[in-house]
């Protein structure tokens, strides 16, 4: 499983984190205005999602938590559902290391080196999550 990148939005479109894993091209723009596009984006598709069909070089990942928190991930397009490998990344390591840290403050990017060493070898450690073909 190849994954590129990986969001943390707060409800109100606040990036709580960021990283890339293998991303072979940059982009020109800054990273807040990178922020503010994929937030822009994952606002649109949301509101026509059944109407549109992603056929690019990249399979965009989305979960949102009844908390407004949005975990989106970008990974090659062999990948099949990975829903709960963002529930995990959710429930294991932001709800784990974020919000029970009390030196984390919420609504803000997150600092903790802990949350990050740990994403980094989860998502580094993931199987291989073949699309089913019928």
């Amino acid at each position: 499983m190849t994954v590129y990148t990986f969001y943390m939005f707060d409800r109100n479109g606040v990036c709580l984190h960021y990283t890339e894993w293998n991303r072979k091209k940059q982009s020109g723009m800054s990273k807040d205005e990178e922020f503010k596009l994929m937030y822009g984006m994952i606002h649109s598709i949301k509101s026509f999602v059944s109407r549109i069909s992603p056929t690019d070089l990249y399979k965009l990942h989305f979960y949102e938590t009844p908390s407004g928190i949005k975990l989106i991930m970008t990974t090659d397009l062999n990948v099949g559902n990975i829903r709960d490998v963002l529930h995990t990344i959710y429930s294991n390591f932001y709800v784990e290391y974020v919000i029970r840290n009390p030196v984390c403050e919420l609504g803000q990017p997150i600092t903790s080196e802990l949350f990050q060493t740990k994403l980094d070898e989860y998502v580094r450690g993931l199987s291989i999550f073949p699309t089913r073909v019928s």
